[in-house]
């Protein structure tokens, strides 16, 4: 199969689709894999470092488009690259349709076959592809609040680990997933005092023994929420609801009884945020302020840290991405993780929540491939 890797373009994000080394395993199946020249500068891999592995750099996206059977990206394409997809090509990226229209129906209009790494699962019940950027995502998040506390960024001027005789910053973590256990890591680690909110008692218990009594864990209601968040420095809304849209737990109505500026960080971005008064920010500006809380919601926090994420995304993708480049469609039919992928096909939405979460049409697996 021909596999295309464009440049990402989505402000401030360095990540790659296909790492030197990913390339090599396509190559080495027997693919050819096209880059768009520069493709890799975020993670430091030059033109010659693909050619070396066997890969073919294209000076532009629209050649890298034209010429692809499967597009393999990171980013949700933006308006100049889905208008370049076309009917019986693959595209393999996360696409976070929910909040996302716009995009929803420039998929729908290429006719293409849409995979999402964020909804694709494992035998375990895992979203094995989301994985590895929530753990970027939740060790970033505590990074991200960090900077926020200072005074100079509009913060409370709070050290999250405080000093000795000085109390430590209070976080509450809303979510006990994959982001929320990593970033509730992170301030443990730095010392801060920390609880985390879920609604599953059984994961609750796990994350009880996990932290052995470093975290505090509760219970999540609507009380709790409320009591937990007023008495907070930073709040890390790490809710996910598989390929949905997130539910709104901290309304603007509660602002105005939290800590002045206190930090909202808004993990959860990507499917719309689970924070009312959450709007999608980027690395150049990445906070914003509402009713005295300073609010951080970049939407592709893990690009920060390119090299690691690249790194950890292809590790994570690449047994899906070559079984899409060995058979086609036909893997998805045949894989029943990679159907748990599928969002877009043909024209038609093929997964129900986010055509729940849009008021569109949903067309069952069976249906679309008719």
């Amino acid at each position: 199969m021909k596999v295309g890797v464009p440049k990402e373009i989505k402000v401030h994000e360095y990540r790659v689709g296909l790492t030197p080394g990913a390339v090599r395993e396509y190559v080495a199946a027997g693919h050819r894999v096209m880059i768009e020249t520069n493709a890799g500068a975020g993670i430091g891999a030059t033109d010659d470092d693909y050619r070396i592995v066997g890969g073919t750099i294209l000076t532009s996206a629209a050649e890298v488009f034209a010429s692809s059977e499967m597009i393999v990206k990171v980013k949700e394409p933006q308006p100049s690259e889905w208008c370049q997809l076309r009917e019986n090509q693959i595209l393999f990226t996360y696409l976070h349709l929910a909040p996302d229209p716009e995009q929803a129906k420039g998929l729908l209009k290429s006719g293409c076959t849409a995979i999402a790494y964020e909804t694709v699962t494992d035998p375990h019940g895992g979203l094995p592809l989301l994985a590895p950027m929530s753990e970027v995502a939740g060790r970033l998040a505590i990074e991200a609040a960090g900077s926020a506390l200072k005074r100079s960024a509009g913060g409370r001027g709070l050290l999250i680990g405080g000093v000795p005789g000085v109390q430590p910053a209070r976080i509450v973590v809303i979510g006990g997933g994959v982001v929320g256990t990593h970033a509730a890591r992170m301030a443990v680690g730095l010392g801060a005092e920390v609880t985390i909110i879920d609604r599953s008692i059984l994961r609750l218990r796990e994350l009880d023994e996990l932290f052995e009594g470093r975290a505090r864990t509760r219970f999540s209601t609507i009380d709790s929420v409320e009591e937990e968040v007023f008495a907070a420095d930073v709040v890390i809304g790490a809710v996910l609801v598989p390929g949905a849209s997130a539910p709104k737990l901290v309304r603007r109505s509660m602002l105005s009884s939290m800590r002045k500026r206190a930090v909202l960080v808004d993990v959860a971005i990507d499917q719309g945020g689970c924070f009312e008064t959450s709007h999608p920010t980027t690395h150049a500006d990445p906070t914003y302020e509402v009713d005295g809380i300073i609010h951080y919601c970049v939407a592709n926090m893990p690009g920060a840290v390119p090299l690691t994420s690249s790194q950890a995304l292809n590790n994570a993708t690449l047994p899906f991405g070559l079984a899409l480049a060995n058979k086609g469609f036909t893997a998805v039919l045949e894989n029943p993780h990679l159907r748990a992928g599928l969002n877009v096909h043909r024209g038609r939405l093929t997964y129900e929540a986010a055509a729940e979460s849009l008021g569109l049409p949903f067309s069952p697996i069976e249906q679309a491939a008719a």
